[in-house]
């Protein structure tokens, strides 16, 4: 199809695209594998055209961002919903703002602060009928198509086409700018020998059938690893990553066991190297939809036996986790732990497990703690988390009284930290920890 002769009209270069922005717009942009950094980067350096510009942003994989520099505030202001490392610091020094949000509830909360006016995405080239798909990550996207005035895309022919509810056609865009980027590659984490341990006690939870929810890092790597010998588990996830290409194609993930989505793995987006893009490009087993349906935990729930992994910063002795905040600052967001962890518990045969490390800093810092720290916060409350995992083993925390969930997270904290967790379990209990 020569497209070009239907649309050759809404062809801009970045910058004049950026340009039909008007001082006092929100915007919104795809981020993660879809960020699309042609206007990302030209919206930075026409800055100096825009005043009151709100900009709702997820989670980038670059290491700086040039929308969210110091400056910037004076022309864009940033509004993040999970901090990463080129996001974090313009909260921390009040030249952005974070809003706690499931991340389920994204497009909602976006919808109920007025609206979207500009929707910023990447797309890949067109096929035959004039549908492109908006690539790695569309989480909020479909929610917002038909509400926005303005969508500015970037035809990026390295982009995959990623099956699901990720299609827009030529005719639904307002501007199109043809630029090929790279795309971000996420490389796998190098595997530490706790992270293994703690993968395959993730993994004893899984049993054949099960429907999971993995994230990415280390320990959900190191899971997949010891999943191999597994039958027919179904894939229902908030992010797609390298460690689900072998699963797939080994026919340990086939989905034939779950109630709904049966035959397909579902993500809301997808990061990792080239093997995970190529894998995703027109493949029909994986599918992408909108976060406000992946991550609902009624729709969650509809599978049985759903297993969600995701991590902590700390966990106090009552189970209350703090998985965003260190020392202080928002470092990351609340994403989609409750979003799955409430899901699993709801989920027939469903267990939710928090996955981490004993110690940070070396060995220096306890993971599990009396308490969570004074200027931090309770991402997920005690009455919802199922399974706690570090290295030293697994700790069922669901139908257990306070005392007993106490004893249990003592058992697998660090040897170094278990004397003075021992001594604030008997001050709470009034009975010495055998």
């Amino acid at each position: 199809m020569n497209w070009k002769q239907n649309y050759n009209g809404k062809i801009l270069t970045a910058d004049e695209a950026v340009l039909h922005i008007k001082s006092g717009d929100t915007i919104s942009i795809a981020h993660v594998g879809s960020e699309p950094y042609a206007l990302v980067d030209a919206l930075a350096r026409n800055a100096a055209a825009f005043e009151n510009v709100d900009m709702h942003f997820m989670l980038s994989l670059r290491k700086e961002e040039p929308h969210v520099a110091p400056g910037m505030e004076k022309h864009l202001r940033f509004f993040g919903y999970f901090l990463g490392g080129s996001t974090r610091g313009a909260v921390a020094e009040a030249r952005g703002e974070y809003l706690p949000c499931f991340f389920h509830l994204y497009p909602r909360m976006l919808q109920e602060r007025g609206g979207v006016d500009v929707l910023l995405i990447s797309v890949s080239e067109p096929d035959e009928h004039g549908y492109c798909s908006m690539g790695l990550g569309i989480d909020h996207v479909p929610a917002c198509l038909d509400s926005a005035k303005l969508i500015i895309a970037q035809m990026n022919k390295n982009m995959p086409r990623v099956m699901g509810d990720s299609f827009i056609h030529l005719r639904d865009i307002d501007i199109i700018v043809e630029e090929d980027t790279a795309l971000p590659i996420l490389a796998p984490p190098v595997i530490t020998d706790v992270e293994r341990k703690i993968g395959e006690y993730c993994a004893s939870l899984v049993k054949d059938g099960d429907t999971l929810q993995l994230g990415i890092g280390g320990i959900p790597d190191a899971a997949a690893a010891f999943l191999k010998e597994k039958k027919d588990l179904g894939l229902h996830t908030e992010m797609a990553s390298d460690g689900i290409v072998d699963l797939i194609q080994n026919g340990v993930i086939n989905n034939k066991k779950k109630k709904i989505n049966r035959g397909k793995s579902i993500a809301t987006f997808a990061a990792g190297t080239q093997k995970l893009y190529d894998f995703l490009d027109n493949n029909p087993c994986f599918e992408l939809r909108g976060v406000d349906y992946v991550n609902d935990p009624y729709v969650i729930a509809q599978n049985d036996n759903v297993v969600s992994i995701n991590s902590a910063v700390q966990i106090d002795l009552m189970g209350q986790v703090n998985a965003e905040v260190v020392k202080g600052m928002q470092f990351s967001g609340v994403g989609g732990q409750v979003d799955f962890i409430r899901g699993a518990t709801m989920s027939r045969g469903g267990r939710a497990i928090i996955a981490l490390p004993s110690t940070a800093a070396g060995g220096k810092i306890s993971k599990i703690v009396p308490f969570i720290d004074r200027d931090a916060v309770v991402t997920t409350p005690r009455t919802e988390v199922n399974y706690i995992i570090t290295e030293y083993g697994i700790a069922q925390l669901w139908g257990r009284s306070l005392r007993e969930r106490a004893k249990a997270l003592i058992a697998i904290a660090h040897p170094d930290f278990r004397g003075e967790l021992a001594e604030e379990y008997e001050r709470r209990f009034h009975e010495k920890l055998h």
